[in-house]
């Protein structure tokens, strides 16, 4: 009887072959395509991945947006181009509208027969105004000359009112009676002949506002009451900060001159002996008469 075969059909132990020697052709093509493969990888991270060799996109202001990888906040918000970095010498920018208006635009004039007018002036012509130029006005006063520029891309109706008023001679003789030293709210408040907050000059004009309006050191802007389109002769000069709403028309800046006599207003402070409207503002102690108004 012969010996029997393997069990189960396995075939027969065999000794492993010796290995095959890698030819040095072989070696110098593996190395090369291992180098390849890195190299292609170092420049995908260095030019394709932000953050890793390369800036991440600047955004349409070309301002880059701060990360951080040890934070989950979101990204920084960019602020909008009426509230960039101050100008030199403290000065806000002046705010843009963002979209042109029509020029020229309709201007109306509303009569106002019950507020207090112990001085009535004849309110502009309806009709149209440019909306485009600006405007340079000079102020003498008794603390010291003080130059605006009125921009009428901003408020055209609230320029064409202002120069009405002041060639007819409405501002002269008025006192500012109103001087806010506090954060949040730094300016000298003017043009009431009833020097007490309540006049105005018989007719009211329209809000000329949009929501990008931003207030600080060197603006010009009317103010009102709590109601829209509430305004009439009274304005404000902004020397400080100011955090308020966009609900009042911005319509020119201040020169450097002028926010210099603002300056010795503020530094001499409120009138305490006087009554003021209980936050904290009330008459300057260093009085401010608007003797005459020089326009074009």
């Amino acid at each position: 009887m012969s010996e029997p075969g393997p069990p189960y059909g396995y075939p027969q132990w065999q000794p492993p072959a010796p290995p095959k020697k890698t030819s040095p052709a072989a070696v110098v093509l593996i190395t090369g395509s291992v180098v390849v493969v890195v190299v292609m990888v170092l420049a995908f991270l260095a030019w394709g991945y932000p953050g890793f060799l390369r800036k991440p996109e600047s955004n349409a202001d070309g301002v880059w947006f701060p990360t951080s990888p040890s934070s989950s906040q979101p990204p920084a918000t960019l602020a909008s181009p009426s509230a960039s970095a101050p100008l030199p010498g403290g000065r806000a920018p002046l705010p843009k509208r963002p979209r042109p208006l029509a020029d020229p635009i309709t201007c109306a004039f509303t009569p106002a027969p019950g507020a207090p007018t112990p001085k009535p002036a004849t309110p502009p012509p309806d009709g149209p105004a440019p909306s485009s130029g600006t405007v340079a006005v000079r102020l003498a006063t008794s603390a010291g000359a003080i130059g605006l520029t009125l921009d009428r891309a901003l408020a055209p109706c609230t320029v064409v009112n202002f120069l009405s008023l002041a060639k007819q001679g409405f501002y002269d003789g008025t006192s500012c009676h109103r001087l806010s030293v506090v954060d949040g709210l730094q300016m000298l408040q003017c043009g009431d002949p009833a020097g007490d907050g309540t006049g105005g000059p018989g007719y009211t004009i329209k809000d000329e506002t949009f929501p990008e309006l931003t207030y600080g050191r060197g603006i010009l802007a009317m103010a009102k009451t709590s109601e829209p389109d509430s305004g009439g002769s009274q304005i404000f000069l902004v020397f400080g900060d100011t955090q308020i709403p966009p609900e009042y028309t911005v319509f020119g800046s201040i020169d450097d001159a002028g926010l210099a006599v603002l300056d010795k207003v503020a530094a001499a402070g409120v009138d305490t002996s006087k009554p003021g409207i209980g936050d904290g503002s009330g008459p300057p102690k260093t009085p401010v008469t608007f003797t005459a108004i020089t326009t074009p």
